[in-house]
């Protein structure tokens, strides 16, 4: 397991700033789209500064998990990087998804 959650934290430190992903991306980024559980368990174990507020559920849904105020601190956190959100509390997905495609292409470019 201890494997599995540094394969997972790189990942989130790749998530670029002002971007989100999902847990099950994450889990598909690794090769095991089933293993979405373990990447919340990854980040409710994540040490500190692992940037974790990037990761939202498939919705762009918010965690109770954060510190001191659950989701209004995840959602803070988000804003201060530019992060909007929908009407009903979400983070507007469309505009700040992360799949991983957009490091392959720049590497690509390179």
């Amino acid at each position: 397991m201890e494997n599995s959650f540094e394969k997972i934290y790189a990942v989130v430190r790749r998530i670029p700033f002002g971007r989100v992903t999902s847990y099950g991306q994450i889990a598909r980024m690794l090769g095991d789209p089933r293993m979405s559980h373990v990447v919340g368990y990854a980040m409710h174990a994540a040490p500190d500064p692992l940037p974790c507020h990037r990761v939202v559920n498939r919705f762009g849904g918010l965690s109770d998990a954060f510190s001191p105020a659950g989701k209004e601190t995840h959602r803070l956190l988000l804003e201060m990087e530019g992060v909007t959100f929908t009407p009903d509390g979400c983070v507007d997905m469309p505009h700040f998804f992360w799949d991983g495609s957009e490091e392959a292409e720049q590497t690509l470019d390179s």
